[in-house]
């Protein structure tokens, strides 16, 4: 059964993306980002999405937060509700006030993890499975906290799983992880602890799995509509078994945007998740 979300997201321009602090592997402040490649790059994502079937809703760039264009990192969407991310990194906690202020004027519920709690949303949680069998996969340590995981649960009324991610160059979930079905993802095990490698091998009846190369190829940072997937780089193989699965694939490079750490997944936000009945208030 395909995905019931991912027909939905929240993009952002690039106005004012560059590489301008170091936080992650990727990100070197001596390689300059070329601005008009990343336009055209983003635009052809854009396009991409589209043409697969997707509704796309804008948010304004800010100047001075160049990682706004990452709308994956902007929090997590259960319906109605929105819970907006707790940043590690003081060079992006500034986003956070432009990203509630976009929910909040589209009528959303706006609910904060406590403010000790550092959670980088849908970068580090992503859905698996339909209806009562769904989970949300959360990654930890390296960008969010493994306590947070308890009071997403509560928050959402959302089973958590929860994987803790041991490479520094796979900082978030989104990263390591992409849900393809109901029955299917790609999974990069390099990522994982061996306990995190075991959860997702009992989680995912049949999934793909990624060598070293094939995961620092970004291609797990796909976003997938329907049977349609869009994915950074494809590497042969992977390709190979998307296409055998009935994948059409959509090859679309963002090289600008993976010197800043990110691919596909990272610049957009699905709109139309639902993880579980939010808790009253």
């Amino acid at each position: 059964m395909e995905l019931d979300w991912g027909r939905r997201f929240l993009v952002c321009r690039p106005d004012y993306f560059g590489v301008l602090y170091e936080i992650n592997p990727w990100m070197n402040t001596d390689v300059r980002v070329d601005v008009d490649i990343a336009h055209d790059q983003w635009n052809n994502l854009v396009a991409a999405l589209g043409e697969a079937g997707a509704e796309l809703e804008f948010q304004e760039p800010a100047d001075g937060w160049p990682d706004l264009v990452f709308t994956a990192n902007a929090g997590l969407v259960n319906g109605n509700q929105f819970i907006p991310t707790h940043f590690r990194h003081p060079e992006r906690q500034g986003e956070t006030p432009h990203d509630i202020a976009w929910f909040d004027a589209r009528g959303f519920t706006i609910d904060r993890l406590p403010d000790d709690m550092v959670h980088e949303g849908a970068g580090d949680a992503l859905p698996f499975g339909v209806g009562s069998d769904r989970v949300l996969v959360s990654g930890y340590r390296t960008r969010s906290d493994a306590a947070s995981h308890a009071y997403l649960s509560k928050m959402t009324g959302a089973a958590m799983r929860s994987v803790e991610l041991v490479d520094q160059r796979l900082y978030h979930l989104d990263l390591t992880f992409t849900p393809l079905d109901d029955r299917r993802a790609i999974i990069a095990p390099v990522a994982f602890d061996k306990y995190g490698v075991k959860v997702l091998e009992s989680l995912v009846p049949e999934p793909l799995i990624l060598d070293e190369a094939e995961a620092l190829s970004f291609c797990c940072n796909s976003v997938v509509i329907g049977k349609n997937i869009a994915m950074p780089n494809t590497p042969v193989r992977v390709g190979r078994q998307l296409e055998k699965w009935g994948f059409n694939i959509l090859t679309v490079p963002v090289t600008e945007f993976m010197k800043g750490g990110g691919g596909c997944r990272c610049l957009t936000l699905a709109l139309d998740v639902t993880l579980g009945p939010p808790a009253t208030h």
